[in-house]
């Protein structure tokens, strides 16, 4: 799933029917695009994962290690680093879904895969690195 799928937006680019809370994350990782890529780059250099996973917060989440407050940051997101193999662990993804969502995995050069946790629930959304 697209970030522009859940603002609401189509690809021609009109306007959302309705104001959604993820406008705000766009912004947020359009700031915070540079230091993920570097974390997700050290995820796969050291052998964690070749799956990084991103989760988009702005409350407390007790999955992932956090990179980024919005507190200090004086933003409206928050981030944690993961990756699959802990998103297994901790039953978020079936293990029979493993192979499924690594063919759903976008390249990790050019995506960051976020989890996306919202109050309406959460997904997964690949935004490309600015």
């Amino acid at each position: 799933m697209e970030l522009n799928e859940l603002l609401n937006q189509s690809d021609d680019g009109e306007t959302p029917k309705k104001e959604s809370p993820l406008k705000s994350l766009e912004k947020d990782l359009k700031l915070y695009s540079e230091s993920i890529k570097e974390v997700s780059t050290e995820i796969m250099v050291e052998g964690l994962s070749a799956y990084p996973i991103f989760i988009a917060h702005q409350h407390e989440v007790k999955v992932g290690e956090p990179i980024l407050d919005h507190k200090e940051l004086n933003t409206l997101w928050s981030i944690n680093a993961s990756f699959l193999e802990e998103f297994i662990e901790k039953g978020i993804i079936h293990p029979d879904k493993k192979e499924r969502f690594i063919k759903q995995f976008k390249s990790a050069d050019d995506f960051m895969c976020l989890f996306v946790i919202v109050p309406e629930g959460a997904n997964f959304v690949f935004f490309p690195y600015q």
